[in-house]
């Protein structure tokens, strides 16, 4: 193994540390069945310039720096490196011919769906790895300095990829969880067993490092599991031999055990159970911890680090979030690193906004996940759903109980055996007026089927995985779109994968799918985490944004013909090379889709320079506004925009019934050292976007995901209901339900019903022209669609309008029969349900419920 040390640079799962989680789990496995390949793939248009680049390379050419220039596949921009992967998870093409290959083989011409390609077998990549440790590589990004992970998710990874599994294993995510948790288990004992009873023949089989390293993949493992105690001796015995061995390791090391004395000090002092306003950015603070020694320590080795290295910016920041979780901020923060007040402060009050889950009833403590919030039964009232990152982890479905609070009813709903599932999207796929839903699986992991659960109209949902059409192949994927591609009335899925190629089901109508991806145009192999369908010129038929972890993203233009142009670079958006979250929305209100595009770089650095007024080195976020030309304008830079926030889970809506569009941000990364506020933006009349976090009480520090803008208590404003939680079992978190202070402003709630377009009117636009006091007049435009793409908000539209208002107009623009309905006379401050060719409002009741939090 390399003497090399590179410990931060790969976020600690260096070749060595996975090495031993191998070499451990070799221990307890044969051979593993299905073992992880990594290559390079060079695909081209024509067969012939295929030909001509694989003649060039055996004749000598660098395979990688034809990958950079030559070829159209994602992996371009890493010279065409893929993995590792597993063989399972590759198309049958690759799966057969990297099969008999040795390191340095090439072989081609192969065709794919995406063009003809040439591929090479290599060994293990230099300090990147594909699933959990793409999560690191997207880090190390020129001058962005990578947040140090401490969390056991790359290990636990390495775990289960390790181990023989049986045929068909990732289709029952029951099999999954008993995986997973053997895995995790068996590799975790193996190792203790090696740097314990078996030290002395390990010491004699492996190098010091490599015995330090995989004291690190044992801490690591027992982080995952929360078990923090025994993760801070591993860190403690590898720091000791890295004091002798290897001192340029001992900086990281003293961060990693300042990490895990800082996330012991959160778990014992329940700021996960019951985070209350501890968790939130605060400049006041909250409570004094009751347990400190472990804090103390962790404040002990972030100052002892900022003595050796003043311009660690990760260790000061976490020393000032530190001390706002226990009442120390600032006056406990050593002056000289201190992070202004000022730094953090809104320029605008928008009012507190009140967690009131517990309240509520909404009783829910689990992994990072999806969240749905929609009216399931129909009758009238909101539920919350939501699904858990844990392999194990059941959904759960809250309802309205007879007192009013919410009732978890997912056993009775027949979810109990929908295990896992990392994002949750609703549809009404069959247009029986009641809403389906797709959970996802896989994302950041190996491949896991999909499932789709048909509402039975009556309480209870049925998983018509694989009667649809959608249970095979498995991917790893955490992001879909639904929308009607060929307007033919019924709802067809856009699915994102990770390294694998796009998936684009159309729907027959008859509850089957078929994948037309290929034949469309829209197969391209990425790492794709968000893909959101809107309509960029206006044509009544939907087109595709994906975003990419790495390199350009896309813009598929709908051709009206089932197929589909790519157009990003034409239309100036291919964003900031590290893509997350992504979606369609009108922020200006000018009729015409904009795009906002986050970046997603791993660098708690990053983040604070945003904060602290500091030059980033990181991309930021892009805003795009339509032109209308088939071009955009970035104005990431005029509307206030240009941050550097890690975002993962986010959504839009409007918090305070202005007519404009604002956006939250749910925050983090796996490691427990990513503490960064999650960030709510106000959008000033769709000119500027203002951070608005202090003032609103909603920077929750942990770890954002599932997020949806929903009015539960019927009282005409939204409230932010908020999926936190990490990637790993020790890294769990209290459900979030901000409740909306309101704003005096008025709404109206439009439920479309489609007949000719699909039942829920995905897909419909909505345009109110409303009237001031004095006379003057402002659209506001709004599209049926979920909003943003991790977490998903009712398909009723929820309209703010703005103070004192009479609406002039409304018209409703359905995409199927090309109709436009239009409508005067309609009150404010209701919800109203509009039928595709009815020209009848029906007035929906709406009594007011309760949250818990009061006014």
């Amino acid at each position: 193994m390399s003497g090399t040390y590179q410990f931060r640079r790969v976020g600690r799962a260096s070749a060595a540390v996975i090495l031993a989680v191998m070499a451990a789990a070799a221990l307890v496995y044969a051979q593993a069945a299905d073992p992880p390949i990594t290559f390079r793939l060079i695909v081209v248009s024509a067969r012939d310039r295929a030909e001509a680049l694989l003649a060039e390379i055996r004749a000598g050419a660098s395979f990688e720096a034809l990958a950079r220039t030559e070829s159209s596949d994602p992996s371009a921009g890493q010279g065409g490196l893929i993995g590792p992967v597993a063989l399972s998870e590759l198309r049958a093409e690759l799966r057969e011919t990297l099969r008999d290959l040795r390191i340095g083989d090439v072989h081609g011409v192969l065709e794919l769906p995406t063009g003809y390609a040439i591929v090479q077998r290599v060994g293990d990549p230099p300090a990147m790895s594909m699933r959990g440790g793409e999560i690191l590589a997207v880090a190390a990004v020129g001058a962005v300095r990578p947040t140090l992970s401490v969390d056991g998710f790359s290990e636990a990874n390495a775990a289960l990829n390790s181990i023989e599994k049986p045929e068909d294993w990732n289709q029952s995510p029951r099999r999954i969880c008993e995986l997973r948790q053997r895995a995790v288990g068996d590799v975790t004992a193996a190792l203790a067993r090696r740097l314990g009873p078996e030290l002395a023949q390990t010491r004699a089989e492996y190098s010091a490092q490599e015995v330090m390293e995989a004291h690190v993949a044992l801490g690591q493992l027992y982080a995952y599991r929360g078990e923090m105690a025994q993760a801070i001796a591993q860190f403690e015995a590898a720091r000791r031999m890295a004091e002798t061995e290897l001192p340029a390791a001992v900086p990281d090391l003293l961060q990693s055990l300042g990490i895990a004395h800082l996330h012991k000090a959160e778990m014992d002092n329940g700021l996960f159970h019951a985070p209350g306003d501890r968790c939130l950015l605060s400049v006041s603070g909250g409570a004094p911890l009751q347990r400190r020694a472990d804090f103390d320590a962790a404040m002990g080795y972030f100052t002892g680090l900022l003595a050796s290295r003043p311009d660690d910016i990760e260790a000061r920041w976490l020393i000032n979030v530190g001390h706002m979780a226990t009442g120390g901020y600032p006056a406990l923060v050593p002056p000289q690193h201190a992070i202004p007040p000022a730094d953090f402060a809104s320029p605008e009050d928008v009012g507190r906004f009140v967690d009131v889950a517990a309240k509520a009833g909404v009783d829910s403590f689990s992994l990072a996940g999806g969240v749905i919030v929609d009216d399931f039964d129909n009758d009238g009232q909101l539920e919350i759903l939501t699904s858990n990152f844990d392999s194990c982890g059941r959904m759960q479905l809250f309802a309205r109980g007879p007192g009013g609070t919410f009732v978890d009813r997912a056993a009775a709903a027949g979810l109990g055996d929908q295990l896992g599932g990392l994002n949750l999207l609703q549809a009404d796929y069959d247009n029986d007026g009641c809403r389906d839903v797709l959970v996802l699986r896989g994302g950041w992991e190996l491949a896991q089927r999909k499932s789709l659960l048909r509402n039975n109209c009556d309480g209870t949902f049925t998983d018509v995985t694989a009667a649809s059409g959608l249970a095979r192949p498995a991917t790893s994927t955490q992001t879909a779109a639904w929308a009607d591609i060929d307007n033919d009335g019924f709802v067809d899925l856009f699915v994102g994968n990770e390294d694998a190629p796009s998936q684009l089901f159309r729907n027959r109508g008859d509850g089957t799918f078929e994948d037309i991806a290929p034949s469309a145009g829209v197969a391209r192999t990425a790492f794709t985490k968000a893909v959101h369908a809107g309509d960029v010129d206006n044509d009544g038929f939907p087109d595709f944004y994906v975003s990419n972890l790495r390199g350009v993203n896309f813009l598929y233009r709908n051709n009206r013909d089932r197929t589909f142009t790519e157009m990003a670079a034409e239309a100036g958006v291919t964003g900031a090379d590290r893509g997350f979250p992504a979606w369609f929305f009108d922020y200006d209100n000018d009729g015409w889709d904009d795009l906002f595009v986050s970046s997603y770089f791993l660098s708690i650095e990053e983040n604070a320079r945003s904060y602290m007024r500091l030059p980033v080195n990181a991309k930021t976020q892009k805003l795009y506004r339509n032109l209308g030309n088939g071009r955009f304008a970035d104005v990431t830079a005029q509307t206030g925009m240009a941050k550097v926030l890690m975002p993962m889970g986010s959504n839009f809506g409007d918090i305070d019934n202005d007519g404009f569009l604002d956006v939250y941000l749910g925050t983090g990364s796996p490691s427990y050292g990513a503490l960064q506020p999650s960030v709510l933006l106000r959008n000033r009349e769709g000119k500027t976007f203002v951070d608005v976090t202090a003032s609103s009480g909603t920077g929750e520090m942990h770890k954002g995901h599932g997020v949806a803008f929903a009015d539960l208590d019927n009282d005409g404003d939204e409230e932010i209901v908020f999926k936190v939680g990490g990637a790993t079992p020790g890294d769990a978190h209290a459900f979030r339900l901000f409740q909306n202070p309101g704003h005096g402003n008025d709404w109206l709630g439009v439920k479309l019903v489609g007949v000719k377009t699909n039942r829920a009117a995905i897909g419909a636009r909505i345009t109110v022209t409303v009237e001031q006091a004095g006379g003057a007049r402002r659209v506001i435009h709004r599209t049926v669609n979920s909003g943003g793409t991790f977490g998903a908000s009712p398909l009723e539209q929820h309209i703010g309008l703005g103070k004192a208002v009479r609406i002039a107009e409304l018209e409703v623009f359905w995409p199927v029969s090309k109709t436009r309905q239009r409508f005067a006379g309609i009150g404010t401050n209701q919800v109203i349900e509009i039928r595709e060719g009815d020209d009848r409002v029906t007035p929906l009741a709406r009594k007011p419920l309760p949250l818990g939090g009061g006014r």
